[in-house]
């Protein structure tokens, strides 16, 4: 596989294994919830990765130039590759004022799909698996589009009342079922006398095939959480040496 997939690890994982992946994300900075600035800044980390700030800590009387500062001696000190902003909360003014601060960092600027504006590129959530890759692209033709990876399956039940998913965080689940090679899935089917409930997931096989796709589709890159993928051929084809 030719697209990139970058493996996002925390601080505590990044301790506990060596050597490091090549296709590293580091995944832990924060805004500070005592202070303007930023939190969980790495102190070390090898040249070329990728840089990600998440709002999981909500954005709220935060200074967008100190954060500019502390992001800009970041990506200078480490070489950087470029910088995710992982936001996921919508409609946070402060965050779309920031994503503007941001915009004139010295490296690209990867942002979420709630907050991607012109001329940055866009990280988008895993592929749902009941809508064909390159249509759930559609809508972003013509940006540089990175994506998530994720192992999640979902349960699909239809009633007289209409559907409703649920979703399944890590399902576990083996090959065994019927295979959906337009969908990049795997489902099961249950059928009783008030429902059909649908149990769809992926295979390490169903990644390995939409990320083919996506790379034909001209996806840039993909992340995907090291704790779910380092063990699985996808996170090995990607840090064979774990270069530094």
């Amino acid at each position: 596989m030719g697209i990139p997939c970058y493996l996002a690890m925390t601080a505590a994982e990044m301790l506990g294994n060596t050597p490091l992946p090549e296709k590293l994300a580091w995944m832990a900075c924060q805004f500070s919830p005592y202070g303007t600035g930023l939190s969980n800044l790495p102190s070390s980390l090898p040249p070329n990765r990728v840089l990600m700030l998440s709002d999981e800590t909500p954005i709220c009387g935060h200074d967008p130039q100190r954060i500019f500062a502390e992001l800009q001696e970041c990506i200078a000190r480490f070489s950087c590759r470029c910088l995710v902003l992982d936001f996921q909360r919508p409609g946070n003014p402060a965050a779309a004022e920031l994503v503007s601060a941001l915009m004139a960092l010295p490296c690209p600027l990867i942002v979420s799909q709630p907050y991607a504006r012109e001329g940055c590129d866009v990280l988008l959530p895993p592929a749902p698996l009941s809508v064909s890759l390159e249509d759930y692209l559609s809508p972003w033709k013509g940006r540089e589009i990175w994506l998530e990876l994720a192992m999640d399956g979902e349960i699909l039940t239809l009633t007289e009342q209409g559907a409703k998913t649920i979703p399944l965080p890590y399902p576990n689940l083996s090959a065994e079922g019927f295979r959906e090679e337009i969908l990049h899935c795997h489902y099961r089917t249950q059928l009783s006398e008030d429902r059909a409930e649908f149990t769809l997931w992926r295979t390490e096989e169903d990644l390995a095939d939409l990320i083919q796709e996506a790379e034909k589709l001209g996806v840039t890159a993909m992340i995907g959480l090291f704790q779910e993928f380092y063990a699985t051929d996808i996170g090995r084809g990607h840090d064979s040496a774990g270069q530094q």
